[in-house]
């Protein structure tokens, strides 16, 4: 075969490459926040309780964080191509199995699957795609990977809005079987196996984290129901909260631990991991009882809510490229810092505005300033990361920033629904919205935290060749995880 030949080859399987995975990535991205404005419908059809439609968020976001570094690592040991292939086979199989759902538990589990597939898919996305596309042309390529999946994100309230109204909420559902269908062919056909050196399965320490993570969340989630001093409550937060302090002992004993917690010696990436999870446990949290609330109580139309959302989710499409050339000249920790405060600022405002029958152009400050601060947060925050850690150590590093956004859109979750049911719920538009700003209030405030934690990132880091510009790349578009090889 010619040079030429070759060329040509190559880069028809970077072509299909970038198409698979971004394919697969927009898929898992999206069911990060299709489902929200979904919610009134799906309660309406299903019933539940609030406590039923949180485990619809966060059974999947649950489940796609304690697994993703293990399902990384899985994709090292026994192919990438090979377990890409068994995740979005689950991933399409348990999306036919919610769009088919008769209740709302069978929801939940199907959900919870879901979350299992994207957990072993995502982060494999980009390792497929490094391997596939020459050093010199990553940059791009993972600019268009990193630009879909923010696509995802940004269109996830509005597609799941517009499919509720004018079809139904099954096929925010029912839309991944095609899509999945079509990918699974191609990837076996288009793209190269792959194995890491080295790879290790920690199944203790997923043990640990999956066991911790679900106490805490199901105590947070069944408090407001079943009373805070109740048994199944009391065990889940204490049992939970033990099982995470083992995972901390694990990951400072092992040999080779998931999370290795000697990388949180260096306050650079102890204060972006925690300003991460706290900034998701605010945004998460607020969009889930926001999307309800322009529903229930303002009146809004699904798909009609999904697009006053835009202002909020949308926005770091279009200032994340800015963000981007302001690090590069002043450094990560301004940026990030000045977009948490922002965010906090736009969820304390919508705290004061949100009435039974507040105006949209009263809410559009506070949605647009939520918006500035996200993408303002996640246009450097990838390359805090990885400048954070040894280039040895970026995969795990950047996996388990992601994992820890995902735990920490759970917990937000969790942890605001049970503010919200405390002092307000679904009796009336005024008592929605009782519940509703006192939720938003604590969002605000945990929000302007993470900003002080991002404050505590030494300043003047400079980040680091190779990997660590390419995950700056493709982190800059939202909550998608950004992998080379989580947990090798």
């Amino acid at each position: 075969m010619s040079q030429q030949t070759e060329a040509a080859a190559h880069r028809g399987s970077a072509a299909w490459a970038l198409l698979i995975t971004s394919v697969a990535g927009f898929m898992a991205a999206l069911d990060n926040l299709v489902v929200t404005t979904a919610l009134p419908s799906i309660r309406k059809d299903l019933g539940g309780a609030l406590d039923d439609l949180e485990w619809t968020v966060s059974a999947y976001t649950l489940t796609f964080a304690v697994l993703l570094m293990f399902g990384a690592a899985l994709g090292d040991r026994f192919g990438r191509r090979r377990l890409f292939m068994v995740g979005l086979t689950i991933f399409t199989g348990a999306s036919a199995a919610a769009a088919m759902a008769p209740g709302i538990d069978s929801l939940i589990a199907a959900r919870a699957v879901q979350g299992v597939g994207a957990a072993i898919m995502m982060p494999l996305t980009l390792t497929l795609l490094t391997a596939a596309v020459p050093a010199a042309k990553r940059g791009m390529v993972f600019g268009i990977w990193g630009a879909v999946n923010g696509l995802a994100v940004a269109s996830g309230p509005l597609i799941g809005g517009t499919l509720t109204e004018h079809v139904s909420w099954h096929w925010i559902f029912w839309l991944n079987v095609p899509l999945g269908l079509a990918v699974l062919p191609l990837a076996r056909l288009r793209l190269a196996e792959s194995f890491g050196d080295g790879a290790r399965l920690d199944l203790p320490g997923t043990l640990l984290a999956s066991g911790g993570l679900f106490g805490i969340v199901y105590g947070l989630v069944r408090g407001p129901a079943d009373g805070w001093t109740s048994g199944f409550v009391l065990t889940g937060l204490i049992a939970g909260g033990a099982l995470l302090v083992g995972f901390v002992v694990h990951g400072t004993r092992a040999k080779n631990p998931m999370l290795p917690m000697r990388l949180f010696r260096s306050r650079a990436f102890a204060g972006i991991n925690a300003a991460s999870l706290l900034m998701f446990l605010g945004m998460f949290g607020s969009i889930f009882l926001l999307s309800q609330y322009m529903q229930g109580v303002l009146g809004y139309s699904p798909t009609e809510a999904g697009l006053r959302m835009l202002p909020w989710t949308g926005m770091p499409m279009l200032v994340a490229p800015i963000a981007g050339i302001l690090s590069d000249r002043i450094g990560g920790r301004p940026v990030v810092a000045t977009g948490l405060f922002l965010q906090a600022v736009g969820l304390g405002y919508m705290a004061v505005v949100a009435t039974t029958h507040a105006s949209y152009g009263a809410q559009l400050p506070a949605l647009i300033t939520s918006g500035v601060g996200m993408a303002l947060y996640f246009a450097p925050a990838a390359n805090l990361v990885m400048s954070s850690v040894r280039p040895q150590e970026q995969g795990i590093a950047s996996g388990a920033n992601n994992a820890l956004r995902e735990v920490g859109g759970a917990l937000g979750v969790a942890i605001m629904s049970s503010i919200f049911a405390a002092q307000g719920g679904y009796e009336s538009g005024q008592a929605f919205v009782d519940g509703l700003r006192p939720a938003l209030v604590t969002g605000s405030a945990v929000v302007a935290v993470a900003g002080i934690a991002a404050l505590v990132i030494p300043a003047g880091r400079r980040r680091t060749e190779g990997n660590a510009t390419d995950a700056a790349q493709s982190g800059s578009a939202g909550s998608a995880p950004v992998l080379e090889t989580a947990g090798r």
